[in-house]
């Protein structure tokens, strides 16, 4: 298959799924898209080429976008993949790209290195609170003066004002966190 008909396969599949997902017949999308039933029968079924301005009808029929319905589809739009930082021990994986709720990102941290990790070196201070859940092995949660022990499956919050880091404590360890702008800019992007 080229990539031509790939991407004209996908158009067809999505025209019908979400047709179907209303529960339209084609006699009534066809109606809202000012197409002849026969005309949208043959396009869903590959018979007939889709022409510019039927793409556009059906876009808006559908009430989705035109880019929405021709998007071409790999595996960066599935696959998340690492960004390591060797430097600080971390490996990061942004989960949420640009999803979710606005100003926030979901990220997975892997901190190989007890003497580093997220802001390790210096304690940070942001606006914000920090969350974060320990999927495995231990955190050492540093609070100003205090340093906290966060074992797996347990959870903390934080505000960002107070000076704080976290680091591996016994081993590598994993977290699940939540991240405000600040808190992105400071933990996931290291200063220059």
């Amino acid at each position: 298959m080229t990539q031509e008909s790939d991407v004209d396969s996908t158009v067809r599949m999505r025209i019908r799924s979400l047709r179907k997902a209303r529960g339209w017949s084609l006699d009534s999308l066809a109606e809202r898209a000012f197409l002849s039933p026969s005309t949208l029968s043959r396009i869903e079924t590959g018979h007939r080429r889709i022409s510019l301005d039927q793409l556009t009808a059906l876009a808006r029929a559908l009430g989705t976008s035109l880019d929405q319905l021709v998007e071409t589809v790999n595996d960066d739009d599935v696959v998340i993949r690492p960004q390591r930082d060797e430097q600080r021990g971390l490996t990061t994986w942004v989960l949420n790209r640009g999803s979710g709720p606005p100003g926030s990102t979901v990220a997975k941290m892997r901190i190989t290195d007890e003497s580093r990790g997220p802001g390790a070196d210096q304690l940070g201070v942001h606006p914000g609170k920090d969350w974060f859940t320990v999927l495995s092995g231990t955190i050492m949660l540093i609070l100003g003066e205090r340093a906290i022990r966060v074992e797996t499956g347990q959870a903390a919050e934080f505000s960002t004002m107070i000076p704080h880091a976290i680091k591996a404590h016994g081993g590598p360890a994993e977290v699940l966190c939540i991240l405000d702008r600040d808190g992105q800019c400071t933990h996931l992007h290291p200063p220059a």
